[in-house]
């Protein structure tokens, strides 16, 4: 079927002007070309054609926009016309002209001429010829002024002059590849003077399916939606005067996979269900603190739980912001779905010990799934909000701050630099949500509605149940379901339904839980009670994300009613099923299990009203039951298969007849459907004769009823298999193809099927366009834009149009909230995406393509997410192929995909289509190598509708059959058949060209293979030869497979031919061969009737993916004919002429035109050493040998003598020469071997490699013309104008290519800070004083950088986003303006912290800094190959498994080497260079291999995130370092207790390359028992860095200095090691000039040249100079690049028996000095700097306003007894308390009172350090690492109960508020406002004195003042202390005055008692307490033994 629309002419234009038009219809729209400055008539006169693949609907519309063209804006609309095309459907053939229409719909004076034409399916609509109107090519070449078209294909050079047919004139395609042709010689002067630029772009076929060129025949009926070749010629051809490049897009190249004539859908290559395998987890959680806890004085415990496992923090004793930096790791091997659904539950504690489990304060929650699919896995410092679940009216209970992260095998966690702390106390910035959730999340309640379910199988023996019916006659129903509710870990159950296939439950499940829930999905299952153990029928999941929508157009989550289908295990009950896991939700379920009608509705809880229940248990209700048709009118569907194939049938299921049973829901299911559906009642509703369906096998005449209903056949006929080779059979389905029809009756809900048809359509559409770019991106095919583009608009116009067709039929019944709300939200979606895909269109140019295909990425995922349907209708199609009535293996397809429809978008992608479907064995058994082989493969067709509409269900299948119905007789037309008789057949010759395959799989031990291919075509198949031992064979092998019968009509065979399946496999001499993996082709087809010439023959050598489960295992380069013999039998094909290789056997070479051109490359190869050779069957290898070879030639190594003494080579550089394709992409991998000589000329393979693409290794002799050669005339480099600034003295440089250098003696800043000074302001910083710092300085400045660069990129990053938003944006509607405004506040918050920020920077000193990768250094410089390469050498199986053998356990070695490869000859001047040594070939300059005696020095900085490896959850860490014989264990410098040591030392280590060269840095646990264990390690190779020429062996500084922190470490000073770069690159240099100048090359570098030496004495010097070039090393033209700077690297550490999972890392660096060199200095001294001592002095004088607690016995009057605590480390450490004043009736307290408190404090690091042991048994004591925050606190003393607490306060005394002078201005704001007001830190003040004030939280939990403190904070470092001490409380020496407090407060009398009670009660109450109940207890025991014999003794006798 097609639509030719023929565009004549556009008449009464305005002005003059380029015009070009446009016409669309049903979402695909061609160009016109353009037409050069026409004036009032535009004479287009082209044709445009639609293959269609559904019939016109008559009020479809065609669509023509005119527009002025313009080559810089957009095009202008002139005006358009748009025609429903009914009359077109009616009359086939029409001409029309009419009057355009502009913006405003009225009609404009323009008008346009078109005549159309329709041809139908059947061609009953007037069938025409192409010449009726386009004159043939050579009329038209001619007429457009005399131009030959010329071909010209990539590949093959053959021209198609004017020779094609009328009918192919506008058909120009080749087999995959098409090529735009290119403009032939042009004849006259005029076209010549246009200059066109011609553009080539060629495409290569998707995977599978080729594009096919149209038959030569003028009627064929569709073709692919393609643009016409001389479309895009035209579009080519214009592009010099007319069309922008960026503007032209490729439409869709669907012909690739739509196969053209659409009869055949496309298979899926990925055989095995990824699901459900076991992986490894790692779900990591730091605790870090916790603030706000509501509560006083509590004791928090942080308890974090994962799943069912629990693991708790330690205690802090009374705290409400309590610290802990505690990490938890939790180890799960668990397959995804049941590990992403885990919780992780995070609940704080109040005082829990050993005796009580204390009370929850509150909770936090959310899944594992949610933290997975957050950026990086991870959530970093974020603040979780705790709440508690027992009290939901309660409000926010407190914040915990954590990292959470959850880490699968290979996931690697970069741990974000954070930018600094004061960020992160920003709480509500930095919530533990999600993005997009919002952080006041309310309580809401979710009801879930059970109905009643349908369908359930039966879950008991029938034995029982026979004895009973035999006993008291009743037919029990045999199951007892219940349905179980799962959801954010609480657990919801019905009422169980006794005995019931349908049970009805009408029960509603109401969970309690936050909003927007942070679990993801909820689980359903349906159980069935049992007394021993109830076990799931069925299991389903509600993804909340498909049911909701968060936008500000959103909706609650919504389901149903509706009915949901379950899958699980066959039917059929056995004891032990196999596949439980199955009906538990994991793996594909395999057969239909049963259906739920449920719904779902979210409610949000006001809290404040009063009726509310605050507790969140799951409750269950009743409820009244719903009416039957809520969910849709009952429909009757009918279902239609033919099996038009069965091959490949599994031998083991080869020796018994088999049959293919056909299901859906359980209709069709003759053995185990037992239950009677309800849903079968009939339209009268009488129940139907379900035993009818036991006769049924298409038996006698009476199978119908009387009324003509016709009864389902859903098996087919039992047939004995046929032999196909030895390892498949194949049923003989030859001229007559069995049928199987079913009729069943479902609620029609069809709608919501077909809106995920059209997007699954649309989809499918992007993805295919997607993959094509990607192909041309990778292939390196011109204009991947244009395709992209192309690609896009697509896009657009199938979003627009899902508009129009989803929003048909709004109001059919059954229609449930969730439908309205999804149609509305997804055709918003949809809109939305058409714009911005529409805007993204324009902005898609050359170098953009990559960004924008990540973008387009995205809209896949979107649509594949829209599409998939929550509410589910018709249940999935089974065919299970069965064996002696046993199920054997199966195929499941979704009925969505078989759905019918008349509008063509919304029908399912396989209905009324050829679908090849593979079988695969049910559950566990199809997991790995068994899931791999294939059970059968299918060829099958599938209709599925509804019964009315069934007259065309036929209209797909290939032609050329008769129906066999199942009875003869009248009236009985409408039945379907039970069979079809192939009346047509055709022959032909099928010519597989098997050239190579490469990166296959290592089957054999040896980690080689010997591979061999079997292709399979319809009953027949062949192998090619074995070749052994490699894993890239070249078979070069042609197969001819002889009279191959082809069932229906020949036109489709051509369209449409059958797949080829090829298998490789690993031929092994005992046993069967062994599966290597897999892989589908499209044959070319010739027809007899057409020759055998380009374009299409000879077929092109294609890559072939091929898979093994779902991994890929290498490409096979192929290519497929399928050639039909006619009427004179073979002698018409083309002859298969070529070598008969005689010693190859009777083996046909691939022919000439198909196998590649080759031409002459000459391969070196640089033979550099061996290293790391495992041993080989326990034999070490002695001497070893490397083997290369690549097509067929290779070279051997030297033999290496001793490989202990010295594994390098001895000669360096060998080559051979090979013949290679021209083509690239087609090169054959190169093979390396080591193979090791034993005695005897024997030799083993120790271990191999293939290098699978030479394309890196290919030398381009350089184009000399180009600019980076042009070595004349100076060029100043310019650099950042940063000089270190030394003391006042300042050198500031005014342009960097000028030489002036001059010298100012005081910066502005300095005078700045001068004027304050006199002022008697403060200054905040002063500048560092040299001897102050040491190398920490640098590194902790150093990290301040790198943690600013990643808040700049992630600042840039997020910018550029917007800036996209905002373009799309504006692209699609005029929105930019509102964004604006929203975002511009957020904006200037940003810009004054920045600015802020800068002022900071201002005032910070100038320290040196040294470089922080958070990588390895080898990620940074490419692995260090930059000229020695290194190879893994592989040896042994892959595992079966994917997960079980990594590649790392497959490592016997590696290969240090390198490869060149060139075209031969070389042009004469490389070779001719001086200094040119014609052994070394292209390795020139490289250093010789000897061994060499090399200082190592190792410095290991500190390590982070350590995996814990004790019990306590901590680590005892030390380094160890190994390398060659050497082996460093630091093991008495251990670090207690410790994740994230600083170690901090230095190593030196003496070694010999290469014998020592690989350097392995592990951190080991100390244990005090048994052996240590190890952590992590962390493996270098030293060699390569050693000999790199990015000179990794020391770090160069950013500045030069000869003494202080920043000492030159090199021995060599920069202008030796600049003038050696110079010397080893041949490069003219370094001139050192006058006035700071050096010249290198022709590159001038300028910097200062003085340096002051430890007496501050000024020098001459060169090397700042020389510094300046080695940092700017890569501006020097050839030799130059980026040479390492000082660095501290971070690597991970692993651990071999947990693979590829991070297990914390460590920043280090390593120097290397040869030993041959002058001796380095001393090694840096980086140890951990000491805390210092410091003693903090708080006095504390008044208190004011204290609330008053105590009623006075006598006189009622309200009253305290205060007194104040303070602690500065922790309660227990430091505690002091003042004395008591008692009975103060104001709140005012006088004390005069002194605390002392000693600490040791970290400067850089801000903490206070304190080294504790952690419990009686602790072998040691423990370093702790705490915030320095000084606590005070204000208490109500009591006799003889408890202390009452009235209130704190908390100052960290780095940056607290200052103190107000007078109690008065003291407020609570002062806590409350503290971001705002300005603060102070004790360590700058050293003495602050004022008022602060108290406060702690009443009932409401607000925050109130509870009193304020006077105090004064005074700062001593430990020697200032020594000097003048002072004595605690009011003691000597300097004593304080004693208060002067009203005599109120002493009451004498009470004095004694208080003593005691202070003495004894407050210390020891508790123990006191505990001692007495012991005593207790004890005496009872006591009592028992002493009393239990007598009475034993009476109790015998009786007495």
């Amino acid at each position: 079927m097609a639509l030719l629309v023929h565009l004549k002419t556009v008449t009464d234009l305005r002005g003059k002007g380029d015009r070009i038009a446009k016409v669309a219809f049903r979402g695909l729209s061609f160009y016109t070309r353009v037409l050069e400055n026409c004036e009032d008539e535009a004479r287009f006169d082209e044709t445009f054609r639609w293959p269609i693949a559904s019939n016109i609907d008559g009020n479809e519309m065609l669509e023509i926009q005119v527009f002025n063209y313009s080559k810089v804006f957009t095009n202008r609309l002139i005006g358009t016309f748009r025609m429903v095309l009914q009359k077109v459907v009616e009359e086939a053939q029409l001409e029309v002209t009419d009057t355009l229409i502009d913006d405003n719909n009225s009609a404009i004076r323009t008008s346009v001429t078109i005549e159309l034409r329709y041809q139908t399916m059947d061609g009953t609509v007037g069938a025409w010829n192409d010449g009726e109107f386009l004159e043939s090519p050579n009329q038209r070449s001619d007429s457009e002024g005399g131009h030959h078209f010329e071909t010209d294909s990539l590949l093959s050079a053959h021209s198609q002059g004017s020779t094609a047919s009328p009918g192919r004139s506008h058909q120009n395609l080749f087999t995959g590849e098409r090529a735009f042709r290119s403009r032939g010689k042009e004849k006259n002067k005029e076209n010549k003077e246009r200059k066109n630029k011609v553009g080539k772009g060629v495409f290569s076929a998707m995977k599978l399916g080729k594009t096919r060129p149209p038959k030569e025949d003028n009627k064929r009926q569709d073709e692919p939606a393609v643009l016409e070749a001389d479309d895009l010629d035209r579009k080519v051809m214009w592009l010099g005067g007319g069309l922008d490049p960026d503007t032209i897009s490729l439409a869709s190249v669907t012909a690739l996979t739509t196969n053209v004539s659409n009869k055949r859908s496309k298979p899926d290559i990925k055989m095995e269900p990824s699901a459900g395998r076991p992986m490894d987890y790692q779900v990591s959680i730091t605790v870090i603190e916790a603030r706000q806890l509501v509560g006083l004085n509590m004791d928090p415990v942080v308890c974090v739980e994962v799943g069912e496992e629990k693991k708790y923090t330690s205690m802090k004793e009374s705290t409400n912001c309590p610290y802990y930096n505690e990490y938890f790791v939790f180890d799960f091997h668990l397959p995804p779905d049941v590990m992403f659904d885990k919780i992780i539950k995070l609940s704080v504690i109040h005082s829990k010990n050993l005796l009580r489990s204390g009370t929850l304060v509150g909770s936090f929650k959310l899944d594992v799934g949610t933290v997975y699919t957050q950026p990086e896995h991870q959530f970093y410092h974020r603040w979780a909000i705790l709440s508690d679940p027992d009290d939901i009216t309660a409000g926010l209970k407190g914040y915990l701050k954590c990292d959470v992260a959850v880490v699968g095998k290979g996931d690697n966690i970069k741990t974000p630099h954070k930018a600094n702390e004061t960020d992160e106390d920003d709480i509500e910035g930095n919530l533990l949500l999600p993005d997009g959730v919002p952080p006041e999340r309310q309580w809401a309640r979710f009801y879930v509605k059970i109905f009643r379910a349908e369908g359930l199988p039966r879950m008991n023996t029938s034995i029982m149940a026979n004895v009973k019916k035999a006993l008291i006659g009743e037919n029990k129903d045999l199951v007892d379901p219940y349905v179980q509710v799962l959801f954010a870990g609480q657990k919801g159950k019905t009422s169980v339904q006794k005995s019931s296939y349908e049970p009805m439950w009408n029960e509603q499940i109401i969970f309690t839980d936050m909003f927007p829930p942070l679990c993801k999905r909820m689980k359903i299952q349906i159980r069935d009670s049992d007394k021993v153990n109830d076990v799931a029928i069925g299991t389903h999941f509600i993804d909340f994300r498909k049911i909701s929508n968060e936008g500000d157009k959103g909706f609650l989550p919504t389901l149903g009613p509706a009915w949901v289908n379950m899958y699980g295990s066959t039917r059929n009950y056995t004891l032990m099923d196999e596949h439980q896991d199955l009906n538990e939700g994991l793996g594909e379920g395999v057969s239909f299990r049963s259906r739920l009608l449920l719904s779902l509705a979210v409610e949000i809880l006001d809290i404040s009203s009063p009726e509310i229940t605050s507790s969140t248990d799951v409750q269950i209700e009743p409820i009244p039951s719903v009416s039957d048709n809520c969910t849709g009118k009952m429909e009757e569907f009918f279902l239609f298969g033919a099996f038009l194939e069965a091959t490949m049938v599994d031998r083991k299921s080869g020796d018994k007849p088999i049959n293919f049973e056909v299901t859906i829901g359980n209709y069709g299911n003759q053995i185990d459907g037992i239950s009677k559906p309800s849903m079968l009642r009939k339209k009268d509703g009488g129940d139907s004769n379900e035993e009818e369906s036991e006769l049924l096998q298409n038996s006698s005449d009476d199978d119908a009823d009387d009324d003509g209903e016709m009864v389902s056949v859903s098996m087919t006929p039992a047939m004995k298999p046929f032999i196909t080779d030895r390892n498949y059979f194949h049923l003989p389905y030859f001229e007559k193809k069995p049928c199987i029809y079913i009729k069943s009756w479902w609620q029609d809900q069809r709608r919501r099927l077909y809106n995920a048809n059209i997007m699954d359509k649309i989809a499918d559409k992007l993805e295919e366009g997607l993959n094509d770019v990607h192909e041309m991106i990778k292939t390196e095919k011109s204009y991947p834009e244009r395709r992209l583009r192309g690609v896009l608009e697509e896009l657009s116009s199938g979003c627009l149009r899902y508009v129009t067709l989803a929003n048909k039929d709004q109001n059919q019944n059954g229609r449930t909230r969730l439908d309205r709300e999804r149609l509305k939200s997804c055709m918003r979606e949809l809109e939305n995406m058409a714009s911005q895909a529409k805007s993204m269109r324009s902005q898609v140019k050359k170098n953009t393509v990559r960004d924008k295909l990540k973008l387009v990425q995205n809209f896949l995922q979107k649509l594949r997410f829209l599409a998939d349907e929550p509410q589910h209708s018709i249940p999935d199609i089974f065919i299970w192929m069965m064996s002696n009535n046993k199920r054997i293996a199966y195929a499941r397809i979704p009925s969505k995909d078989i759905l019918y429809s008349i509008v063509d978008e919304e029908m399912g992608k396989d209905c009324g289509k050829v679908k090849t479907v593979f079988l695969r064995l049910p559950g566990k058994k199809g997991f790995g190598p068994a899931g791999w082989t294939v059970q059968a493969k299918m060829e099958v067709y599938l209709w599925l509708g509804l019964n009315k509409q069934r007259r065309d269900f036929l209209c797909g299948l290939p032609c050329g059959f008769e129906e066999n119905k199942a009875m003869k007789g009248q009236g009985l037309q409408s039945f379907p058949p039970i069979s079809l008789i192939y009346t047509m057949k055709q022959v032909f010759q099928l010519r597989a060209h098997m050239y190579q395959a490469r990166s296959l799989f290592a089957a054999d031990s040896s980690g080689l293979s010997d591979p061999f291919a079997r292709v399979f075509f319809i009953t027949q198949s062949q192998c090619t030869e074995v070749l052994n031992e490699t894993l890239c064979p070249t078979w070069d092998q042609l197969l001819v497979f002889d009279n191959v019968e082809l069932y229906g009509e020949a036109q489709e065979m051509r369209d449409d031919p059958p797949i080829i399946v090829i298998e490789i496999y690993d031929q092994d001499t005992v046993g069967k061969a062994d599966f290597m993996g897999r892989t589908f082709a499209k044959p070319v087809v010739k027809m007899s009737d057409e020759r055998y010439s380009p374009p299409r023959f000879p077929p092109q050598l294609e890559y072939y993916q091929i898979y093994r489960g779902n991994s890929t295992a290498g490409d096979l380069l192929a290519a497929f004919e399928l050639l039909q013999i006619g009427p004179a039998g073979k002698s018409d094909l083309p002859p298969i002429d070529g070598p008969t290789d005689m010693d190859r056997g009777p083996i046909l070479p691939v022919p000439i035109g198909i196998r590649p051109v080759l031409s002459r490359y000459r391969v070196e190869i640089l033979f550099w050493g061996l290293r790391d050779l495992k041993r080989v069957n326990l034999a070490q290898v002695d001497r070893p040998r490397v083997d290369i070879e690549c097509a067929g030639k290779g070279v051997q190594s030297a033999l290496i003598q001793n490989y202990k003494k010295n594994p390098n080579f001895s000669t360096l550089v060998k080559w051979f020469e090979v013949d290679l394709p021209e083509n690239e992409l087609l090169h054959p991998p190169l093979n390396i071997r080591v193979v090791d000589c034993r005695a005897f000329g024997r030799y083993t393979l120790v271990g191999s490699h293939a290098v699978s693409s030479l394309r890196k290794f290919i030398y381009r002799p350089p184009d000399k013309k180009s600019q980076h050669w042009n070595t004349t005339g100076e060029i100043v480099v310019n650099m950042e104008p940063e000089v270190p600034v030394k003391k006042m003295e300042t050198m500031v440089k005014l342009e960097a290519n000028s030489d002036a250098v001059v010298k100012v003696d005081v910066s502005e800043e300095e005078k700045e800070k001068k004027k304050k000074k006199k002022k008697g302001e403060e200054i905040e910083e002063e500048e560092p004083d040299e001897s102050m710092l040491d190398w920490w300085s640098k590194y902790f400045a150093s990290i301040e950088t790198l943690k600013e660069q990643l808040r700049q990129q992630e600042a840039a990053a997020a910018e550029a986003e917007e800036k996209e938003e905002m373009e799309i944006a504006d692209g699609s509607k005029g929105q930019g303006k509102t964004k604006e405004k929203v975002k511009a506040p957020k904006e200037d918050k940003k810009k004054k912290q920045l600015q802020t920020e800068q002022t900071e920077k201002k005032n910070k000193p100038k320290i040196d800094e040294l470089k922080v990768y958070n990588k390895e250094l080898e990620l940074e410089c490419d692995n260090f190959e930059d000229w020695l390469h290194t190879f893994n050498l592989l040896r042994g199986k892959i595992g079966d498994d994917d997960d079980n053998v990594a590649e790392e356990d497959r490592i016997v070695g590696r290969f240090k080497g390198s490869m060149c490869v060139y075209k031969v000859p070389l042009p004469d001047d490389i070779t001719k260079e001086a200094g040119y040594d014609p052994n070394f070939g292209m390795f020139q300059g490289i250093p010789n291999n000897d061994p060499i005696n090399v200082l190592v020095r190792v410095y290991v900085v500190r390590a982070t995130d350590l995996h814990p490896a004790d019990i306590n959850g901590k680590a005892d860490p030390y380094v160890v370092i190994k390398l060659g014989k050497t082996d460093i264990r630091d093991k008495e410098n251990y670090i207690s207790k410790q994740l994230n040591p600083v170690f901090g030392k230095s190593f030196d280590i003496e070694a010999t390359f290469p014998m020592e060269s690989m350097l392995t840095v592990a951190v080991f646990d100390w244990d005090l028992v048994g052996t240590d264990d190890l952590i992590g390690e962390t493996k270098i190779d030293l060699e390569n860095r050693y000999y790199s020429k990015h000179r990794a062996t020391c770090g160069i500084s950013k500045t030069y200095s000869i003494h202080g922190y920043n000492q030159w470490r090199d021995p060599m000073k920069p202008a030796q090691i600049l003038s050696k770069l110079c010397k080893e690159g041949k490069v003219d240099g370094p001139h050192f000039g006058p006035g700071g100048r050096v010249k290198v090359l022709n590159r001038v570098f300028t910097g200062p040249t003085e340096i002051e030496d430890e007496n501050g004495q000024k020098k001459q010097t060169d090397e700042h100079l020389a510094l300046t070039v080695l940092h700017n090393w890569e501006e020097i033209p050839r030799v130059g690049c980026k040479l390492i700077p000082e660095h501290v690297e971070t690597r991970p550490l692993l651990n071999p028996d947990k693979p590829g999972i991070e297990q914390g890392r460590l920043e280090m660096w390593v120097d290397m000095f040869p030993m041959d060199m002058p001796a380095p200095g001393a090694a840096i001294d980086i140890s951990p700097r000491k805390p210092k001592r410091y003693e903090l002095r708080v006095i504390i004088w008044n208190t004011d306003e204290v609330i008053l607690e105590d009623d006075d016995y006598f006189t009622g009057e309200k009253s305290s007894d205060i007194f104040v605590r303070g602690w500065l480390k922790g309660q227990q450490e430091d505690k002091q308390d003042t004395d008591v004043h008692y009975h103060s009736l104001t709140g005012e307290g006088n004390f005069n009172w002194r605390f002392l408190f000693p600490f040791d404090y970290l400067m850089a690091e801000e903490k206070i350090v304190i080294s504790k042991k952690e419990s009686m048994f602790s072998w040691d004591e423990t370093e702790y690492k705490i915030p320095a925050r000084l606590t005070m606190q204000v208490w109500d003393a009591d006799h003889f109960s408890a202390d009452d607490f009235l209130g704190a306060i908390e100052l960290d005394l780095n940056r607290f508020p200052r103190g107000a002078k007078t109690a008065k201005q003291c407020s609570i704001d002062m806590v409350t406002t503290e971001a705002e007001l300005p603060t102070v830190s004790i360590f700058k003040q050293k003495r602050v004195k004022g008022w602060w004030p108290f406060v702690a939280r009443n009932e409401n939990d607000e925050m109130e003042l509870t009193g304020k403190v006077e105090a004064e904070l005074h700062l001593l470092t430990a020697e200032e202390a020594e000097k003048s001490p002072a004595g605690l409380a009011r003691n000597e020496p300097d004593p304080l005055e004693k208060p002067n407090r009203p005599d109120t407060s002493f009451i004498w009398f009470l004095n004694p008692l208080k003593s005691i009670k202070y003495l004894i009660c407050t210390r020891y109450k508790w123990l006191i307490i505990k001692i007495v109940v012991a005593l207790l207890l004890l005496a009872m025991v006591a009592l028992f033994l002493y009393s239990m014999p007598g009475y034993m003794v009476k109790k015998l006798l009786g007495a």
